[in-house]
């Protein structure tokens, strides 16, 4: 079977690559989150199909190149007007898929998809560009040139709108594609592609190949004639795919997990910080900006906990597709067993479960309660690793450096949340994190125009407005000297 119904479409299930769907010899299971049920058989890509997506995308990338900034926005544009005509489609594909919540793939995370592509169409026309530099009389000339086929292998927890981060600016900048979209949520990226076809987007420009991380995944990444790779996953898979990147001194981009701080400092409004804390639950956890780690000034803890617990009480588990719910399953059974392996360790090490910390038994299947855990031992594994669930922890601080030696204590800087009443003391205490990303008495805020990334063992490099460019693009500088033209009449025509 290449094709399986959903939500009464037909999805494609084998690869595309030069704008045609091909198949591969062996297929491996897609099943949703949401209550096991079986979607259908995936193309199972490997070593051969990347070869072929990579022969696409360089046979089309001179003419994707030559066509310009305007041209390509032009389709980029059509093929978010398609996203959009396609929202509710898009919308039950993907929470068949990997079970995140209906409501939210409806109203921001698909036209979040269509913003993204249209927002790097656009700033490829309008605002990529630098002033001309004067050198003794010499002028500089900065471009942003096509650098070939970028290699983009994206994640399960938010899969069409993190892709199209992607998608969007290696497009826009005249690379061509070659997606590898994770192997737990393969749908949406497969109806994508037929939407590229719709649009006009080039046969070879955009290319999809299904599998394994360490099949088609590793193909992909050791493939010499990639000249980008941008990656959105964990820290070990990212520093396999250095080592097969160095090779071919391939330059990467890596956005990678998080350990974020949400830090209550005592001048902060209680119900704003319980809110914020309690936000952090979204997408049942699998969030890599979330702020998982509560630290709370002990002056309020007693009064933030009550409020905390009361929002927290409030949330209701179940059915991702039912609109009353607020949080659903996790990814896969393989992700719930490790979340829960974290809790149950912790628990093991003496810390306090607060709230949760254990499958709902009521719904069954992948679903685990939204948990609080206090008083974790310092350094211990449950505050120092990502768990990449509904799981926080809270401890609490006495002073602002023993709330940044806190914040800035693992490994990680990706993001992080300060909540007070006080805008001096908030930003002397922002200016102290290290942090890609810092939000002051709000969540999840995201404009494509600011950079977004992380510090130490978050990532490498920036997304958003020209820092894309600068990585999917080879900037180039021309130096034109001040003389030694001559001018010519040709017909009638001045050149100079």
């Amino acid at each position: 079977m290449t094709t399986i119904e959903l939500v009464g479409v037909a999805v494609d299930t084998r690869h595309y690559i030069g704008g045609e769907r091909v198949a591969s010899g062996e297929t491996f299971a897609n099943t949703s989150p949401i209550d096991g049920t079986f979607l259908g058989d995936i193309a199972r890509g490997g070593a051969a199909e990347i070869g072929a997506a990579v022969s696409a995308a360089r046979a089309a990338f001179a003419g994707w190149a030559a066509m310009g900034p305007q041209a390509r926005g032009a389709i980029l544009h059509r093929v978010a007007d398609l996203v959009e005509q396609n929202l509710e489609t898009l919308a039950a594909i993907e929470t068949l898929d990997n079970g995140a919540l209906l409501r939210s793939h409806r109203r921001g995370v698909m036209p979040r998809v269509a913003h993204n592509l249209r927002f790097f169409a656009d700033w490829a026309i309008n605002e990529l560009g630098h002033p001309d530099l004067d050198t003794r009389g010499h002028t500089n000339h900065v471009s942003w040139d096509p650098s070939g086929v970028a290699a983009l292998i994206t994640p399960w927890n938010a899969p069409l709108m993190l892709a199209t981060w992607k998608i969007g600016p290696a497009l826009a900048a005249g690379d061509t594609v070659v997606l590898k979209p994770a192997e737990w949520t393969p749908l949406s990226a497969s109806f994508f592609a037929d939407l590229t076809k719709q649009a006009g987007m080039p046969d070879g420009v955009f290319n999809v190949v299904q599998g394994y991380g360490d099949e088609a995944g590793a193909a992909l990444v050791a493939h010499p004639g990639i000249s980008r790779i941008s990656f959105t996953g964990s820290v070990p898979t990212a520093k396999t795919i250095a080592r097969a990147a160095a090779e071919n001194l391939t330059p990467c981009s890596f956005e990678l997990g998080g350990k974020s701080p949400c830090i209550v400092l005592g001048d902060a409004d209680l119900e704003l910080a319980a809110s914020l804390a309690v936000e952090q639950y979204d997408n049942a956890g699998q969030v890599c900006l979330s702020g998982t780690r509560i630290l709370v000034h002990e002056s309020i803890a007693t009064e933030f906990m009550e409020a905390f617990t009361a929002k927290a009480a409030a949330l209701t588990q179940g059915d991702p597709r039912d609109p009353e719910t607020d949080i659903g399953p996790q990814i896969h059974q393989t992700h719930f067993d490790r979340v829960k392996g974290f809790v149950d360790r912790a628990k093991a090490e003496g810390a306090d479960i607060v709230w949760g910390g254990e499958p709902n038994g009521e719904l069954g299947g992948l679903y685990f309660r939204p948990t609080l855990i206090a008083n974790p031992a310092p350094g211990s594994e449950i505050v120092t690793a990502e768990v990449f669930g509904p799981v926080l922890t809270m401890q609490t601080f006495t002073t602002d450096d023993d709330v940044v030696a806190l914040a800035n204590g693992t490994d990680f800087g990706l993001a992080a949340i300060v909540v007070s009443g006080d805008r001096d003391h908030a930003e002397l205490v922002t200016r102290q994190l290290v942090a890609g990303t810092i939000w002051v008495n709000c969540f999840f805020v995201r404009d494509l125009r600011a950079p977004f990334g992380g510090s130490k063992k978050s990532g490498v490099g920036r997304e958003g407005g020209t820092w894309s460019f600068d990585f999917y693009a080879d900037i180039k500088n021309t130096v034109f000297a001040p003389t030694g033209w001559k001018t010519a009449t040709i017909e009638g025509s001045t050149h100079g």
